[in-house]
């Protein structure tokens, strides 16, 4: 005889949260050193990035055969893809009389000027040299050797993310006046979420640092809003795995094993008067509920709501980040 099925039972992923007001809560400037942010920062800058840096979602590149440009640490840089859809990348400027190759054509997976027809493969072409590329399926990242200084790597420095078939992802991107050390000392601070961002997070509790762990992460313990009282207790854990990304794992809650991953990517030369830095945030929910497979059927409607959250959190962080590189290029930086 066979044995009854067991019933699984649903369970809501919110819990009620009652959130004091904001000047009620416990400050935090006591816990949020300035000697621990910065013993982090330090070491993450001090990690190979290998001259990677994240250009934008992979989806951009190659939409509508155009091709797409970008300045990366002071280099014009084109990127498009070829006629089976592989990454290619270069110099932004045509070799023949510098034109803007951003504004040009891709026909059949080539790139062809628009002001005389001169027509790129991806290969080398009378001193025109392409730049080694990498596509992860969710962001492209280009290789600038003479830009980056260090000894090349072959590949980036790729956090891990849930398996792709089972995850939804979106990529938000933004630009400020600041370096990408200010947005990645930004993210080493998990101590000012509740407090600067009180729409968005409730019970923020930093429970581990890299000097109570030693394993160099932020373990927090956190509420993310959805409305009301309601909210989605996780803990998750930042990590900075190179000099410009900083990754947020949730590992125990609603979406375990889903990464929110904050890259910072120089557009200005090292030493700019000026310096302006691009913020490419990726998020990669996962989800073990069966009801998720609604979710990533429904990606093209959800991604724009996805940008608009992170939009709304970086509203507040870039003028973090601005702040803090005001403050230092003035010699006013606390420490």
């Amino acid at each position: 005889m066979n044995s009854p099925r067991r019933r699984t039972t649903w369970t809501s992923p919110l819990r009620v949260r009652r959130a004091p007001r904001w000047e009620r809560q416990t400050p935090t400037w006591r816990e949020a050193r300035p000697a621990v942010i910065a013993g982090a920062l330090k070491r993450a800058t001090a990690r190979p990035s290998g001259n990677w840096y994240v250009v934008g979602a992979s989806r951009e590149i190659g939409a509508r055969n155009r091709p797409y440009g970008r300045t990366i640490a002071g280099v014009e840089v084109v990127l498009w893809r070829s006629e089976n859809g592989a990454l290619r990348a270069g110099p932004g400027e045509c070799p023949h009389l510098g034109a803007p190759l951003r504004d040009s054509r891709v026909v059949c997976g080539t790139l062809m000027c628009h002001w005389h027809g001169l027509a790129l493969d991806g290969g080398p072409f009378a001193g025109w040299e392409p730049y080694p590329v990498y596509d992860d399926g969710v962001l492209a990242w280009v290789r600038l050797d003479a830009a980056g200084g260090e000894t090349p790597l072959e590949r980036p420095v790729v956090p891990v993310r849930p398996v792709p078939v089972n995850a939804l992802d979106a990529v938000f991107t933004v630009e400020g006046r600041c370096e990408p050390e200010d947005v990645v000392a930004n993210r080493l601070d998990p101590w000012h979420g509740s407090w600067f961002h009180p729409y968005a997070f409730v019970g923020l509790k930093v429970a581990d640092t890299p000097e109570d762990g030693g394993n160099d992460a932020f373990a927090v313990d956190v509420a993310f809003k959805v409305a009301g009282r309601l909210a989605v207790p996780v803990r998750a854990v930042f990590t900075a795995p190179e000099p410009r990304t900083v990754v947020m794992h949730i590992i125990d809650g609603e979406g375990a094993g889903s990464v929110v991953e904050t890259h910072a990517t120089p557009l200005t030369a090292p030493g700019a008067t000026n310096p302006r830095t691009a913020v490419v945030e990726a998020v990669v929910a996962a989800s073990d509920r069966r009801g998720f497979a609604l979710a990533r059927a429904a990606a093209p409607v959800l991604r724009p709501l996805m940008r608009r959250t992170a939009g709304r959190l970086w509203r507040d962080d870039l003028a973090y980040a601005e702040r803090r590189w005001s403050l230092r290029s003035t010699g006013r930086f606390p420490g």
